[in-house]
């Protein structure tokens, strides 16, 4: 029975400690130091628990090696704080290679979306540049419509465009070079838009990737990591 709940209960810390994580950096801007040693000190427990090998647990090792230098370098370029890499590479030590880069990436998706969001708030108004600050404005609509439509395809496992989206497409354009110039022109005015919103901030807005690794890592919590610990249970 025990061999059962503990992997449960770790999992249930590690998503209590990462909501505490989400909430101190939404509140403060910051993550506290103990917090994210509780969650690296507790991995060891969980590898006891999941019934790791030392194969298993050299992979954990590496993959928060391999994080840390990543993300040293991220905060050396100012592009993310030092808390976000601490919990980071801390939880590189709970969740497998394949998990964890599922993590990876919904935290870039979240966080970018919601930088771009909150920067097109931040932005200072000019006279005479309505139309750039309209295009600002279609440009961060359309990140973030972007990156809700790919968190959404990443949650429920299915293709960001259907078979019938892709018929409609071909049907509407085509040629390959008609398809391949609108793209070119969507681009060219996100790329214009997102410009004009970094040029035109009122003061350095801190990305939120506390928050955003927070809600990955629970989601991968929840739909991986959580069959992994059932199938431990069952097993011990």
């Amino acid at each position: 029975m025990s061999g059962a709940i503990l992997p449960y209960a770790l999992l249930a810390a590690l998503a209590t400690a990462l909501l505490v994580a989400a909430f101190t950096d939404l509140r403060r801007r910051e993550i506290n130091n103990e917090l994210n040693a509780a969650i690296a000190l507790a991995a060891p427990l969980w590898w006891w628990a999941m019934g790791f090998g030392w194969a298993e647990i050299g992979f954990q090792i590496a993959l928060m090696a391999g994080t840390l230098v990543l993300t040293c370098v991220l905060f050396a370029t100012n592009q993310m704080g030092g808390g976000d890499v601490k919990l980071l590479t801390a939880l590189a030590l709970w969740f497998t290679p394949a998990s964890f880069f599922q993590l990876v990436v919904l935290m870039a998706v979240l966080g970018g979306g919601a930088s771009i969001a909150m920067a097109a708030f931040n932005m200072k108004r000019e006279p005479g540049e309505s139309l750039r600050d309209g295009l600002a404005g279609v440009a961060a609509l359309a990140w973030v419509w972007c990156a809700c439509a790919l968190v959404f395809a990443l949650a429920t496992h299915r293709p960001l465009l259907s078979d019938g989206a892709i018929d409609t497409i071909a049907t509407l354009v085509p040629s390959l070079w008609l398809l391949a110039l609108i793209a070119a022109v969507v681009l060219a005015v996100l790329a214009f838009g997102i410009r004009h919103i970094v040029r035109r901030q009122k003061s350095r807005l801190p990305v939120p990737y506390g928050i955003a690794i927070a809600a990955a890592g629970l989601w991968v919590l929840g739909e991986q990591t959580l069959l992994a610990a059932r199938a431990a249970g069952q097993t011990g």
